[in-house]
């Protein structure tokens, strides 16, 4: 028999990582309408993970923020030890923290900045990952969903290799957790098309956004909320045999 069919998180526990700005900040605020309680995680992002713990609160939504560096496997413990010491479950994981540590081409990059993009971007999401699985199980219907990038179709355009290296291995984590944790957790992927976040704001020109809108066939860029809406999809029952996919919010730029 299938669960019932609803968007509804009422009594669930939700971890965002990167929740201070973009993507996550928009993920956190949809789930925790959707009635989750919202851990808020963030590393550099003080301020914006503030103010959503206020908007939260504003609305009556549940929430505490979870400050970390998740590249230290101590602090990620420590993160998902103590949202479970507080709500007494773990129902919900996104890992969305990450980020471009800088542009250059493979032959250009050091081993150092491959080393700091492959953590920041894999290695957070297998620690927080790892020590959440057993709380996960626990609930009998855990959902895990990771957030990817456009970069695993064009390889990182514009000196993004290892941050798409980084991004390519966290969808094969994706097909792991999928076969390694199911029937007792679901595992799914988004992948967002050029998302008009701080993360352009910082890495991409104005020309380089209006080129990525030309080349999409719906004519512009993704939305963080749109995002969002995908992600709360997949946490919910609404997606009950959904296992190991990945949804493209791209607007149909890389139609195959």
């Amino acid at each position: 028999m299938i669960p019932e069919q609803t968007l509804s998180l009422i009594g669930k526990v939700a971890l965002v990582s990167g929740a201070g700005v973009g993507i996550g900040q928009a993920t956190a605020l949809a789930l925790g309408q959707a009635g989750a309680f919202i851990g808020i995680h963030y590393h550099s992002s003080k301020e914006g993970a503030e103010k959503l713990r206020d908007q939260l609160l504003s609305q009556q939504i549940k929430c505490v923020l979870l400050p970390a560096d998740l590249t230290n496997e101590d602090e990620a413990n420590s993160l998902v030890d103590k949202l479970v010491r507080e709500t007494g479950r773990l129902d919900i994981l996104v890992n969305n923290g990450g980020g471009l540590v800088k542009r250059a081409k493979i032959e250009d990059c050091t081993l150092e900045d491959w080393n700091k993009s492959i953590d920041l971007n894999l290695t957070s999401a297998f620690l927080l990952t790892k020590r959440a699985i057993p709380h996960l199980r626990a609930t009998g219907s855990g959902r895990i969903v990771n957030i990817l990038s456009l970069s695993v179709q064009t390889g990182g355009a514009n000196g993004g290799g290892s941050y798409a290296a980084a991004k390519g291995g966290l969808m094969v984590f994706t097909h792991t957790l999928a076969k390694e944790l199911a029937p007792h957790v679901r595992t799914n992927s988004v992948m967002p098309g050029t998302v008009e976040t701080q993360h352009h704001e910082i890495h991409s020109t104005e020309e380089m956004l209006e080129n990525y809108r030309k080349q999409t066939p719906l004519g512009r860029n993704t939305f963080a909320e749109e995002v969002a809406s995908s992600v709360l999809f997949l946490v919910s029952d609404m997606s009950s045999h959904i296992n190991g996919a990945l949804i493209d919010i791209s607007g149909g730029r890389f139609l195959r």
